[in-house]
């Protein structure tokens, strides 16, 4: 059975299946169109992200936000979400019971938007949505399909602003997600 997102808000509120709910201000569900055609994930709210209660708005998001505006895009055509909805101490990477724990609403965001194609932003997106043992280095800019979705890996923009070499890669990946976002619309 399809859930909706009053029950999915209703199943996140006041959630404590893993440590992160002890620190955290806001649980940070996802943000965007919720029917949108490309649904980018990336690994968990910083700092900014737990005050406000929304993915992606601090430095990482205005890179973000100026990623999709290079390839005709805003937040309003795409949807945002992370792999856990609370803010790991200190932003650090997800442990993997934390992720598991959160996985299940990731699915239900997905079964929800129904996008047809991924952005996994990062390692920690893209080991758990295409498997544990894959490397960001290796995997980013080759897609992927699952289940009839098509799904591509990118550096996560706080990524790029640690190390300002990965930008031209994360561009040519950008450009390969517009061109295939183009292709599913038809254009």
């Amino acid at each position: 059975m399809q859930t909706s997102w009053t029950k999915l808000y209703s199943e996140i509120d006041g959630c404590t299946k893993c440590r992160l709910c002890e620190g955290r201000h806001n649980i940070v569900v996802g943000v965007g169109n919720k029917s949108a055609d490309i649904m980018f994930i990336g690994e968990g709210p910083g700092h900014d992200e737990d005050m406000q209660g929304v993915p992606f708005v601090g430095r990482a998001g205005q890179l973000l936000d100026r990623m999709l505006a290079a390839i005709d895009l805003t937040r309003e055509d795409v949807y945002i979400a992370n792999i856990v909805k609370c803010r790991p101490p200190s932003n650090r990477n997800p442990e993997d019971d934390e992720a598991e724990a959160c996985i299940p609403y990731l699915r239900e965001q997905f079964a929800l938007v129904r996008p047809k194609l991924i952005v996994c932003l990062g390692s920690v997106a893209l080991r758990h949505i295409l498997g544990k043992e894959l490397r960001i280095t290796r995997e980013r800019g080759r897609w992927h399909e699952k289940a009839g979705v098509s799904i591509i890996a990118t550096y996560h923009p706080a990524a790029l602003l640690r190390d300002e070499s990965k930008k031209r890669e994360a561009w040519e990946d950008m450009k390969a997600i517009r061109a295939r976002y183009l292709q599913i619309k038809g254009e």
